[in-house]
């Protein structure tokens, strides 16, 4: 298993409108993309206008070739892009150890 773990951070102001956002985004098109396994979001405290949001995917391919290539990228950057203060840094990870 693959996480992708975006950073993201959104205008000030827009927390309401985008937390509906990425909860749509999420479920109708991220959950639906081949080899995604679920996700969670984190939204900050300190820092309201950060997000983090974390997508669990079989491969790193299912991420980086199979969704980022097809028509639902698009469609997700047209819900949540309009939020967006820049753009997200995107890094993947690799599973070393977990608890039980």
């Amino acid at each position: 298993m693959i996480l992708e773990l975006a950073d993201i951070r959104i205008h000030p102001g827009q927390q309401a409108a985008f937390d509906e956002a990425i909860e749509r985004g999420l479920s109708t098109v991220i959950a639906k993309a081949k080899g995604c396994q679920g996700y969670k979001v984190n939204k900050g405290i300190e820092s309201p206008e950060r997000y983090l949001l974390q997508i669990f995917w079989d491969t790193l391919e299912d991420h980086t070739i199979g969704f980022r290539q097809s028509p639902a990228f698009t469609e997700w950057r047209d819900i949540v892009g309009p939020f967006f203060a820049g753009a997200p840094n995107v890094e993947h990870y690799e599973l070393l150890t977990k608890s039980k």
